[in-house]
């Protein structure tokens, strides 16, 4: 949909503003569901335990009880127990209480204990930490529950063949109020818990075909039957709906969990980040999500990126442990942790590490001596990194419009509906710029913060947003537009005609550094007033057959540049140096003068931040031999990059400038606005400090 069309097509578009921007049942209101236990209401937690919010490193041990256990707790000890604690020193502890086999880890007489039950392991860890200041949260699973299901068919959800699913609930159902609130009422008060981290939430929840579900729908639409594919015209509108009844069931448990507990603080796995990216309506207390245990360094660098700029406490949850092809479990060593941790560390967040005790409940010391030295690792940089905040640079969209529509689960975008974000998102970090990315909620009201806006490939904006950046334009702002049908959005400010409709071609797309394959859908443009800046060919004979690839226009007081075919696709794909080059050829004619220009390898990441106290960092990641699944899992070395040339926007002259943690104090030169200095060697992670 291009500008000229907005006014004639919203039905699709106000279908997505209703199903999310409105106030949804449950929320913000009080619970009618009655206490199960006599704690209700009480709060006996200690001073000494610091709230989520202020939380900066913790610790999360699961186990999924299950049918099959017969020693659990057997090997918990207050002694092991204090040797983890007092060498790690954790704000919080998430330990094991309901898994998603749906049997609890502690004697329940709400739901199903598991049969395996030797000793209260939840009692004993609930009076050690208490002794120390640490809080206690559990690893509960909602959503997803096979023992409910099995006891309670009914309780389901049905998929759009007729078939029960043996593992998640509905969210229409009586499961909420029959088992996962009462449940919840029951271990916290039980245990004098500090809150809960909720997991097999949104992105385990599915489109629902239950009776409860096919009736809430008729009463919402008005209509008799389901969608069941995404030819049904209503099929957007059926997802959307399955998106907002998840919420609705969201807002209820939070809900009525706070109001029996005051002060209690609770998450859900992976709400409201990327797999969920609307605005946050249900009352978290914090947000969270355990990123891929091998995938890690990437998606750390989408999802940090991401909550940052979601304005709630959050915190990432690191996999302590992965395994190789046909292999089992294996730790990591604490350097690959180190590099994983400097990834949320850099964008202000709380990082926390997942490591599962043994069936028995005993932490080996492999794993004491692991945390010890990521915990050390994180604190040496708590002071200059958590609740730091962006220095505005480049805004990547991350658009939850184009969402909606592309993806069709409830959440959880697992089916490449990222590729093309996460592939600009690598290029510009390997050109060494500070990214955020931002949904159109988000964005909206800070587009004029950012130089540079860069919008992957997405096939819809909101109206309103998608005026916004035209504003954003016309005011002096820059736009680079990454593949066709970002572009055809955005034709008018283009100085191009299109001609005809996008076309799968095998393609070479001149470089720099040469030719490079980038074979996929095209679109052919005439020029009507833009600047040809990037060629493409039929073959590597670049004699014939040249077709323009990318463009440049001044429109208003801004610059606009689009590339027309599957650039960032490709380099999500490939990862080709020279496509790399050919962005930042791109980035150069829009983004001349970005506060810091820093010379060093592609294996570097920069983000310019401010600390919570207001002093401005330039903290730099090496990724330099990070984890690539599924034959290269495990690093155990880092090797040092530099000598590091940073050139940094600074109106008055600093009074000294120091690279952290070392505190060391560099060689400096201040010369007409801007700083110039030179980091010797980074290792993992480090930050220029400038005062």
């Amino acid at each position: 949909m291009n500008l000229k069309e907005l006014r004639g097509k919203k039905t699709l578009i106000l279908l997505m503003i209703i199903g999310f921007l409105i106030i949804l049942p449950g929320c913000g209101q009080k619970s009618k569901t009655e206490a199960v236990t006599a704690g209700a209401g009480k709060n006996l937690k200690t001073d000494k335990v610091r709230p989520r919010s202020e939380a900066f490193f913790g610790l999360h041990f699961d186990l999924h009880p299950n049918a099959s256990d017969t020693e659990l707790g057997a090997d918990v000890s207050e002694e092991n127990i204090a040797e983890l604690l007092d060498r790690v020193k954790p704000d919080y502890v998430q330990y094991d209480c309901k898994g998603h086999p749906g049997y609890t880890g502690y004697p329940t007489k709400v739901g199903w204990p598991s049969p395996g039950i030797v000793k209260d392991s939840l009692a004993i860890w609930r009076k050690v930490t208490r002794e120390r200041g640490v809080g206690l949260y559990i690893h509960y699973s909602g959503v997803w529950d096979s023992k409910a299901i099995e006891e309670h068919p009914d309780w389901a959800r049905i998929d759009a063949d007729g078939k029960r699913d043996p593992n998640a609930t509905s969210v229409f159902g009586p499961y909420v109020d029959r088992l996962l609130i009462p449940q919840l009422k029951e271990v916290i008060a039980a245990y004098d818990l500090d809150g809960a981290w909720v997991d097999g939430e949104c992105w385990r929840a599915e489109l629902d075909y239950s009776p409860e579900a096919l009736k809430a729908w008729q009463k919402y639409s008005g209509k008799d039957r389901a969608p069941k594919s995404p030819a049904d015209p209503d099929w957007l509108e059926w997802k959307m709906f399955q998106r907002q009844a998840f919420e609705s069931y969201l807002c209820h448990w939070v809900d009525a969990l706070h109001e029996f507990r005051p002060g209690v603080q609770l998450t859900s796995n992976w709400m409201y980040t990327t797999f969920a990216p609307k605005p946050v309506v249900a009352h978290l207390d914090f947000l969270s999500g355990d990123y891929s245990p091998s995938l890690s360094v990437d998606r750390a660098r989408v999802e940090a990126r991401y909550l940052a700029s979601t304005g709630k406490p959050w915190d990432l949850m690191a996999w302590g442990f992965d395994r190789g092809r046909d292999q089992g479990w294996s730790l990591k060593s604490a350097f690959h942790l180190q590099q994983e941790a400097a990834v949320v560390l850099m964008q202000g967040g709380g990082f926390q590490v997942y490591n599962t005790p043994t069936r028995r409940g005993y932490i080996v010391p492999a794993i004491i001596d692991q945390l010890e030295q990521v915990a050390r690792f994180c604190r040496e940089r708590q002071s200059l990194s958590f609740k730091s905040r962006t220095v505005p640079q480049v805004a990547l969209l991350l658009s939850e419009t184009s969402l909606w529509e592309r993806m069709d689960r409830v959440f959880s975008p697992w089916a490449g509906e990222y590729d093309e974000l996460e592939g600009a998102l690598q290029a510009l970090l390997e050109l060494h710029f500070s990214v955020d990315i931002l949904a159109e909620h988000q964005l909206i009201s800070r587009i004029k913060e950012f130089p540079l806006l860069v919008i992957p490939e997405v096939h819809r904006l909101e109206p309103d947003f998608q005026k916004e950046v035209v504003s954003f334009v016309e005011n002096g702002g820059s736009l680079l537009l990454l593949g066709e049908k970002s572009a055809r959005l955005f034709e008018p400010l283009l100085g191009v005609k299109m001609v005809g409709e996008p076309q799968q071609i095998t393609a070479e797309l001149a470089t720099p550094a040469g030719p490079v394959s980038l074979n996929g859908r095209w679109q052919e443009v005439e020029l009507a007033g833009a600047e040809p800046i990037g060629f493409r060919y039929p073959t590597r004979d670049f004699r014939r057959g040249q077709a323009i690839a990318a463009t440049i226009a001044s429109y208003g007081k801004g610059k606009v540049a689009a590339v027309y075919g599957p650039l960032a696709l490709a380099f999500f794909r490939s990862h080709h140096p020279a496509l790399r080059q050919f962005i930042g050829n791109l980035t150069q004619k829009l983004f001349p003068s970005p506060a810091v220009i820093v010379e060093a390898p592609p294996t570097v990441d920069v983000a310019l931040r401010r600390t919570a106290d207001n002093r401005l960092t330039l903290h730099l990641l090496n990724r330099t031999g990070f984890p690539v699944p599924d034959r290269y899992n495990f690093i155990d070395y880092v090797p040092p990059v530099g000598p590091i040339q940073i050139k940094l926007a600074l109106e008055e002259k600093p009074q000294k400038v120091l690279w952290m943690p070392e505190v060391t104090r560099l060689k400096w030169k201040w010369d007409k606005g801007y700083l110039y200095t030179t980091v010797p060697a980074l290792h993992i992670h480090g930050i220029l400090l400038v005062d």
